[in-house]
């Protein structure tokens, strides 16, 4: 295979309307909250890069020292952290992605193979790649293949959000590897968790409104916040001041909307909050 090229990964998008279907040309996986990873073994080097072409080797010498397959693969995944209920837990892998000295264990969860022996098969249909992947190695400690059914999206789907996991992803059987490229042929569907908030407060110097649950402030919000509505909320924020430091103005929280976001922090902070509307 040669000196190591950097193979850019395959994104995908969101589903319609983030809503997850039953179909029989579609396999349904997990959506894991991790760390987009890309591992290569190829002479006598392995190598693993972030999806931005960011050489993380040093970082994991676990990874290094237990890997699994043979010369000439290349595995595309996720690598998570699982708390003890056995979910991903992304703050624990940051931790990890950050400091060695961090007591985390990793695990790289592959969901797809882009050489195989020696020879690229990313034009193979996708049921294709499973079953080489299937075929490239055996699980241990710290290597493992990613769950997957044939169809049954909205109940998969139902199961995860009941388990508070992230979402799901549903992926034509017969798409090719599309390296570099978003494609419609994989979809993401969010298991987002919904929930009212007031406004307490906004950042002065970059857009973001500060969110309270009535005793305290649980997070920023920065996302989906339309032209109207923030035009809308600074106006009636003037008429509602109540202190302010260097950077952020407190208001009275009494105002409230409804918040779309993804679970809580450790610090019991929301989540990638995202507006959906003001209850009025």
């Amino acid at each position: 295979m040669g000196d190591y090229m950097f193979t850019s990964p395959m994104l995908l998008f969101k589903a319609k309307n983030n809503q997850p279907f039953n179909s029989n040309l579609h396999l349904t996986e997990l959506k894991l909250d991790g760390i987009r990873l890309i591992i290569d073994y190829r002479d006598d080097k392995v190598k693993i890069y972030t999806r931005h072409n960011n050489d993380v080797t040093a970082k994991f010498p676990e990874l290094i020292e237990n890997i699994p397959i043979h010369r000439g693969t290349t595995l595309d995944g996720e690598l998570i952290v699982t708390d003890s209920d056995g979910k991903p837990n992304f703050e624990s892998v940051m931790e990890r992605f950050m400091s060695k000295k961090s007591k985390h264990k990793v695990t790289f969860c592959a969901f797809d193979i882009i050489n195989f022996e020696g020879k690229s098969v990313t034009s193979r249909p996708l049921v294709e790649r499973k079953e080489l992947l299937a075929a490239a190695f055996e699980d241990n400690e710290y290597y493992t293949k990613s769950k997957y059914i044939l169809g049954n999206g909205i109940e998969y789907f139902n199961l995860v959000k009941q388990q508070k996991l992230e979402g799901v992803v549903l992926k034509d059987i017969n798409s090719i590897y599309e390296i570099d490229k978003r494609s419609d042929k994989w979809l993401k569907v969010i298991a987002y968790e919904v929930g009212e908030y007031y406004i307490a407060g906004y950042k002065k110097n970059e857009f973001g409104w500060l969110l309270s649950d009535g005793q305290r402030i649980v997070g920023v919000m920065t996302l989906a916040v339309g032209v109207n509505e923030r035009k809308a909320g600074y106006r009636v924020f003037q008429q509602l001041k109540k202190s302010e430091t260097e950077d952020t103005v407190y208001i009275d929280p009494v105002i409230k909307c409804v918040v779309k976001h993804r679970g809580y922090t450790k610090n019991n902070m929301l989540r990638l909050p995202e507006f959906e509307s003001f209850v009025f």
